[in-house]
């Protein structure tokens, strides 16, 4: 994986580092396996805006499905192409079955056209695309694309550069060391694919213009001491709010950020072992037994 940098022709280039996707096929997604995607522009089925700065015309792209199950279980399908994705970070590999059914996955790093990959029990060997269970997968092996409850598709570990470490397995169940730092533990015959995700140097991408952004569905974002009254930092002769006398930072609607806003007592939390770590000083997460 590389990134792409610009010479300074222009202002927007001199900082623009996108990533290098030559390597990717340059052919069509399959057809069968697209669907429609209408623009949302970030609202929900009642019209209310969900999600700010979403909207304007925007690229029209297509849904690729995905195989989140990997339930071809003992059928050994190729790599047949490694393709862009713009509905998210991560790159997908389009794998062709030996009974000739074609399937989308999240391809993992070091995955190339031309492999063999095999899901289920009958995947024996730790390789890079091959899903099995967890209790089959060697302590200290990352891994991608893991379930939560088994049968239900991955849930974890799907966005660019995300890999999850086995820990171990006791009594049902695989200790997992997620990307935030949390230990938990999950039921150990829920799939994962093993690998890290591909496209790991997302992170590091500048788009470098408004346009390019516009291009991608999204809107301008206002700052809040730019705006008037309505926001916390907002009003006031000069600079004020956060510039000045206004106290901590918070949000829109008057929250301090970096409130937590994980809920409590949900039926999950008790498979968490360990909560992710401390974003400063100031904060201590003490461990779930």
């Amino acid at each position: 994986m590389a990134l792409k940098v610009f010479k300074p022709t222009t202002a927007s280039r001199r900082g623009t580092v996108l990533v290098d996707r030559s390597h990717l096929s340059k052919v069509r997604p399959h057809a069968a396996l697209t669907l429609p995607k209408k623009q949302q522009s970030g609202r929900n089925n009642a019209g209310r805006i969900t999600v700010r700065h979403r909207g304007g015309v925007g690229v029209k792209k297509s849904y690729r499905i995905l195989d989140f199950k990997r339930e071809k279980y003992g059928i050994p399908a190729i790599v047949e192409t490694l393709e862009y994705d713009p509905n998210r970070t991560a790159f997908i590999a389009l794998l062709k079955y030996a009974d000739g059914d074609r399937r989308y996955i999240i391809s993992p790093e070091g995955l190339e056209i031309g492999m063999s990959v095999v899901s289920g029990n009958t995947a024996t060997t730790i390789q890079v695309g091959n899903a099995m269970p967890l209790k089959e997968i060697p302590q200290g092996t990352l891994v991608n694309c893991v379930e939560l409850m088994p049968g239900a598709g991955a849930k974890i570990g799907r966005s660019a550069g995300s890999q999850l470490q086995v820990m171990g397995s006791d009594k049902g169940y695989t200790i997992l060391r997620v990307p935030s730092g949390e230990i938990r533990v999950v039921k150990e015959t829920c799939m994962a694919t093993i690998g890290a995700v591909s496209n790991q140097d997302h992170k590091n991408v500048k788009l470098g213009s408004a346009g390019r952004s516009r291009r991608m569905g999204i809107r301008p974002g206002v700052r809040g001491v730019a705006m008037s009254y309505k926001h916390p930092h907002g009003s006031g002769q000069g600079k004020s709010g956060r510039h000045g006398t206004g106290g901590p930072a918070k949000d829109r609607w008057g929250n301090k950020v970096g409130t937590r806003t994980r809920r409590h007592r949900r039926t999950t939390s008790k498979f968490i072992i360990r909560r992710r770590p401390a974003t400063n000083k100031f904060k201590k997460y003490k461990t779930v037994i």
